[in-house]
């Protein structure tokens, strides 16, 4: 029996297949450029090998069909896909939990994709094309919102008028939870401890970044808020930015709220800074010669700091700090400048072990501070499908406890 996870993008579309009773990957993929002409379809196997194909893919339809083609190629029975689970980025406050996707689950996500336009709509195409071309497969939809649904009131509410919270929804939601919360399970475990008696501050670091205060295994506080824009500076998003320069940068230019979408989701962050780079290899590579490049650096680090220091004063007392997702697990230059300044708050780095730390070599998850170093910092390669898959397995096995900290996941163990 397999299980499907299902990451829809805009254009995109991840997928992996696991094996229900091994949970390992069997096979995965991703579908690049859907809409465009020269869209196509990348096939990956646990052997490392890959297989790709070019064609035309307009919709989610179009390119979950060729996934399937793909799949029986590659000796995959459909009929032994027996449940899909859906990454959701936004489940706002009505779901704090995976839940089976029934048609009220539906509207509900739909009614929801105005708090996250870009990403709540190609979700939903996902679902119901996985609906019509999987009918026997149970479907699951995992929320990224979930994990911080436990935030205190004072930590999510906006000090705006009321109506703007009780009419439109204003609060923090927060995203990336399926991230912080495997890897936080996964340090609870590298420290022998339950994570219901672990403090932590998780940091999922890629081209969207965002930093999460645990307390006792929850999530507290998160840097992402009502949208994916705020927090750490992000490859094309600010990060946290005063709300009187959008109306000033509107009002002076007389753009369109779609055109200030665009600009702040597309064109900030680091490519805003340094008007052309969003890979921090590419920032990184030129920061020498590149004034702007050692900017964009500097900013990024400063922020980071900002929310480390943050977070320890939230928290009180902090058991380790965790970096994931493709930054946190390979770069080593800016993880050491992350921590670089924080000894007297207890946060030690070892330089050594932080450079061969790196999860595009092959390292798995591993403690890269100092042993003297009373807050512990760890790398922890992030595993979301596992997370959505586990969550899909229980549902469909009726073993599912949207109380995380009573889910039994084998990640935890």
């Amino acid at each position: 029996m397999y299980v499907l996870a299902l990451n829809c993008g805009s254009s995109s579309l991840k997928y992996q297949v696991f094996d229900a009773d091994t949970k390992t990957v069997v096979v995965g993929g991703n579908v690049e450029k859907i809409g465009l002409t020269d869209s196509f379809l990348t096939q990956k196997y646990p052997d490392g090998t890959k297989q790709k194909k070019v064609v035309s893919m307009q919709n989610h339809d179009e390119a979950l069909n060729n996934v399937l083609m793909m799949l029986r190629e590659a000796s995959i029975d459909l009929n032994e896909i027996k449940g899909v689970g859906h990454r959701v980025v936004m489940g706002g406050d009505k779901f704090a939990s995976s839940v089976e996707i029934t048609d009220e689950v539906i509207k509900t996500i739909d009614k929801l994709s105005p708090l996250a336009p870009l990403h709540n709509p190609p979700a939903l195409r996902g679902i119901m094309t996985a609906q019509q071309l999987l009918p026997n497969a149970k479907q699951v939809a995992v929320f990224d919102t979930a994990f911080h649904q436990t935030m205190p009131d004072y930590s999510y509410r906006y000090a705006v008028p009321m109506a703007w919270y009780t009419e439109l929804g204003v609060r923090r939601y927060g995203f990336h939870g399926t991230s912080h919360l495997y890897v936080s399970k996964r340090a609870a475990k590298m420290l022998g401890k339950d994570a219901k008696d672990c403090n932590f501050i998780t940091m999922h670091i890629g081209s969207g970044a965002s930093a999460t205060a645990i307390r006792n295994g929850v999530s507290v506080d998160t840097s992402l808020g009502m949208t994916p824009l705020s927090g750490l500076t992000m490859g094309t998003r600010p990060g946290d930015l005063d709300p009187g320069v959008v109306l000033y940068v509107m009002e002076q230019l007389q753009l369109t709220p779609a055109q200030m979408q665009t600009h702040l989701s597309k064109d900030s962050g680091l490519k805003g800074i340094t008007e052309c780079f969003v890979d921090r290899r590419d920032v990184e590579e030129n920061k020498s010669t590149n004034d702007l490049c050692r900017l964009a650096i500097d900013t990024e680090v400063h922020n980071v700091k900002k929310y480390i220091g943050a977070y320890m004063a939230e928290l009180g007392h902090v058991d380790a700090i965790i970096f994931t997702a493709g930054v946190g697990e390979n770069d080593e230059f800016l993880r050491e400048k992350f921590c670089t300044g924080l000894e007297e708050l207890g946060i030690k780095l070892d330089v050594e072990k932080n450079a061969k730390s790196l999860a595009r070599l092959g390292v798995d998850e591993t403690e890269i501070s100092t042993p003297d170093s009373k807050v512990k910092v760890f790398m922890i390669p992030t595993n979301e499908e596992l997370v959505i898959v586990e969550d899909t397995l229980a549902i469909m096995n009726g073993t599912y406890n949207p109380n995380h900290l009573e889910m039994d996941y084998s990640f935890a163990k």
